[in-house]
């Protein structure tokens, strides 16, 4: 039974991480999210929250481990577009070099019966000027 009212110290324990569970949260950031791991220490999200704020080296292995494979990772499709992958080339170069792929779309017909109009958009807005000013 709870000794005390409600807020002077009753519920659970605080939840601390060890050295131990750093590193794991370390190697499991590479492969699982921050609610993955909440599940995977068997706290709730806003629990793994709090002890991130309360335990900012907690967000610190996170963020290391997230790097370290990211890193790994990058390195790799290096690797291959240098390497002669077109395709990994191509995919690195939008990604880290702002590489953008351009159609252009030509929207005529050689009949000309798809041919766009001119636009009359100025034409119009003149003609409802002098429409509505006589009224």
């Amino acid at each position: 039974m709870k000794n005390g009212r409600q807020g002077e110290g009753g519920g659970n324990p605080m939840k601390v991480i060890t050295d131990d569970q750093l590193d794991q949260i370390e190697k499991l950031a590479s492969v699982l999210s921050k609610q993955q791991i909440a599940d995977y220490l068997c706290v709730g999200r806003t629990t793994f929250y709090d002890i991130e704020q309360r335990q900012p080296e907690v967000l610190e292995h996170y963020n290391r481990g997230k790097s370290k494979a990211i890193g790994s990772v990058a390195q790799g499709l290096l690797q291959k577009a240098q390497s002669g992958d077109t395709q990994s080339a191509i995919f690195y170069l939008k990604t880290q070099a702002g590489w953008k792929e351009k159609q252009d779309i030509n929207h005529t017909s050689d009949d000309g019966s798809m041919t766009p109009k001119e636009n009359n958009s100025d034409l119009i807005t003149e003609a409802l000027k002098a429409k509505y000013a006589n009224k």
